[in-house]
């Protein structure tokens, strides 16, 4: 490539041919993708036309501006986590793949940007942001404003997704990253959710009025702060407008210089992924086969058993999704009910349920590698060890962690007086549904495939409904005993006994799940071939 060929004029056509190339041929490879893709541009953009056109009719509204404000930032977190979740959504985005050419950062800075502006996504923050200044834009000068804030924020989005995807290409695009993105999943449940109780909010007397605290922190944050300016200058409020549009030009620049720095040091920084991880990984495996939880835990086929399950759980993607899916939405129910006013200690139980759920197909986990553990099984004894290792795997993240959210319950949602037995009837539970685990873990194992979304096996669906509903029902079986002590003692008027059901619920819940345990093993040494071949499958 010649030097003429590589000035900062003769790039951002390059580029923009290159963005449009890109989606050409992957909308040519199949007649399905291209239907996908239409649709859902078509969808997006009447969405975002509808909210646009919803931001208009708000014009004259006194809270129009806060809403506009907080949208704008709402849609500015968009903008930076999405190449968090989706490193490879598109290619232009991985400049690692330019480091051969000769290219000077600050042109390659600028086609990167103008090509940014190429795509779908680009166009509905360009509606929205237009919505938004014509809900609050009031006369001339507001309107010269607005026109400055609708390219303001646009620019500013691009470029902050530009600069997080170049500062983390080399770890979203790596094992660890791709693992980190499959807990996406855990951040969006969360973030709908959280849509789910500000609809609410917003449907309540006081409407858009309870948005005024957080679009009052807001208007100052870039590039919201360049809506706010809008509302500010149709207020005749100059100076602020003036601050609003200087503090989003600001996050511009400093977003540039950034986007600049890190792809300096991406295109000039040898990868880590070659001969410094491996010397760093040399070294931190020099220091002792041995460390940190290794060292406390029990030794034998117990021990390792749960050293290994440990890993899988904070290796494998699968099982990091299902641990992180568990412990996220066993803390965020109590969190949802109770902001929407319909707060109870009982919802506690959502910890130990969807973590006693983790005992579940666990031989499933180990796929096709289950035959290394199948050849170490001789005997129930065996068998025995080895589910309760992996129980005690589970215990040892569960007990803690429902302890937790139990005592954050008590002391958030309350009362206080119904602690320990909701603490005792939780563990009653997590000991159930360990027993009713191990014993479905021996009597329908299915496969999880390494690769894809999905949790099952093709065919093998009816077997994991199987497992996964006729255990827990048969654990709330289980735990009936301590549900019925439990209405006993508040009909007989026995309050100042409730504190029995601690010790009761951890002693049946202990004991239910060491009888699961010793029921299931005789089980798993007899049918070994035939677990085998189910995890096999994917």
């Amino acid at each position: 490539m010649s030097t003429k060929a590589t000035a900062p004029a003769a790039l951002v056509p390059v580029f923009v041919r290159l963005k449009l190339t890109l989606l050409r041929n992957g909308l040519r490879q199949s007649t399905g993708r291209t239907a996908a893709y239409v649709l859902s541009a078509v969808v997006g953009l009447l969405f975002t036309a509808a909210i646009a056109l919803g931001l208009v009719a708000l014009r004259g509204n006194p809270h129009a501006g806060t809403l506009a404000v907080t949208l704008t930032g709402i849609l500015t977190l968009g903008w930076a986590v999405m190449p968090l979740f989706f490193p490879t959504g598109d290619e232009t985005l991985d400049p690692t793949r330019l480091v051969m050419l000769p290219l000077r950062p600050r042109p390659l800075i600028r086609a990167l940007l103008v090509t940014s502006l190429v795509g779908l996504g680009p166009l509905t923050t360009l509606v929205l942001a237009a919505g938004a200044v014509i809900a609050v834009a009031d006369g001339p000068a507001a309107a010269v404003v607005g026109v400055l804030a609708v390219v303001l924020v646009v620019l500013v989005c691009v470029a902050l997704a530009r600069a997080v995807a170049t500062a983390s290409v080399r770890l979203l695009t790596s094992r660890r990253g791709r693992d980190l993105a499959v807990l996406g999943g855990l951040f969006v449940a969360f973030g709908a959710q959280g849509v789910n109780i500000a609809a609410r909010q917003l449907g309540s007397p006081d409407g858009l009025s309870v948005l005024e605290p957080l679009g009052e922190v807001l208007r100052w944050v870039p590039p919201a702060s360049a809506l706010g300016a809008v509302d500010d200058a149709g207020h005749g409020a100059y100076g602020r407008a003036a601050a609003g549009l200087a503090l989003a030009v600001a996050a511009l620049a400093l977003l540039l210089w950034w986007w600049q720095r890190t792809l300096t040091a991406l295109m000039t920084s040898p990868d880590s992924s070659t001969l410094q991880a491996v010397e760093k990984d040399s070294a931190r495996r020099s220091g002792g086969a041995e460390r940190g939880l290794a060292r406390l835990l029990p030794g034998g086929r117990t021990g390792t058993v749960m050293l290994r399950t440990l890993r899988y759980a904070w290796r494998d993607p699968k099982s990091k999704m299902s641990w992180a899916m568990a412990l996220g939405l066993g803390l965020l129910l109590p969190v949802v009910y109770a902001a929407q006013g319909n707060g109870s200690i009982y919802t506690s139980f959502s910890a130990s349920a969807l973590l006693g759920l983790q005992m579940y197909n666990q031989f499933g986990q180990d796929t096709s590698a289950f035959w290394m553990v199948a050849s170490t099984i001789a005997t129930p004894r065996d068998a025995f060890v080895e589910l309760r290792a992996r129980a005690l795997t589970l215990m040892l993240v569960a007990v803690p962690y429902v302890t937790l959210v139990v005592v954050g319950a008590a002391a958030f949602i309350g009362p206080w007086s119904s602690f320990l037995e909701v603490y005792g009837l939780s563990l009653g539970l997590l000991g159930a549904l360990v027993a009713t685990g191990a014993m479905a873990s021996a009597l329908f194992p299915y496969s999880i495939p390494s690769d894809g979304n999905k949790n099952v096996a093709p065919g093998q669906a009816g077997i994991a409904w199987i497992s996964l509903f006729g255990g827990f029902l048969t654990a709330a079986a289980l735990t009936s005993p301590l549900l019925a002590l439990t209405v006993w003692l508040h009909v007989a008027g026995l309050s100042g006994l409730l504190w029995v059901l601690l010790p009761a619920g951890a002693v049946y819940g202990l004991g239910v799940a060491t009888l699961g345990l010793r029921l299931a093993a005789p089980r798993v040494a007899a049918r070994l071939p035939e677990i085998l071949a189910a995890v096999s499958k994917g």
